[in-house]
């Protein structure tokens, strides 16, 4: 941090001769901003969020499913998947049914409007990463996932519960 508060690095490109650890964070900021920006055009032209839009798709790709196969799909918690859910059903795009005899399970669906939205939505930032790192030689993206590994493990974030 500087002195008056601001992340070293973050304010403009990184410079051809910036030390290494200044460009990770600069970069690590860009994938931050693209992704704030893509949940802003989701909500501005979509009316839904990134996790909203991911449960919708997961929901097209899978059928009809219960809340927690949707948390491990979209990899949220089951409490955070239900607030999912509620402002998908009252926007119309989902719904839930009970086809069990056990009342007690749910099994979320799309609405004509939910599959309405999977078809004209931009697909999720994460595709737009997996399209490039399959240009990739399989050496380059072993490099890759190792370097992830290590800064996730810095992060110390190998031990959230996702369940």
């Amino acid at each position: 941090m500087s002195d008056n508060g601001k992340m070293i690095g973050i304010q403009g490109p990184p410079l051809d001769n910036a030390d290494p650890t200044t460009e990770i964070m600069w970069l690590i900021r860009r994938r931050m901003q693209a992704a704030e920006l893509y949940t802003k055009e989701l909500d501005k032209k979509y009316n839904v969020s990134t996790p909203q839009l991911s449960c919708l798709l997961a929901l097209r790709d899978y059928g009809p499913l219960p809340p927690s196969q949707i948390a491990k799909y979209i990899m949220v918690n089951s409490s955070t998947v239900t607030g999912i859910i509620d402002r998908l059903e009252q926007k119309g795009f989902v719904e839930r049914s009970r086809t069990s005899p056990d009342r007690r399970v749910i099994t979320i669906s799309l609405t004509e409007k939910g599959k309405d939205l999977t078809q004209n939505a931009p697909p999720p930032l994460q595709k737009k990463m997996v399209e490039g790192l399959m240009k990739l030689p399989a050496r380059e993206i072993k490099q890759i996932a190792q370097a992830l590994r290590k800064l996730t493990s810095l992060l110390d974030v190998q031990g959230l519960d996702l369940e």
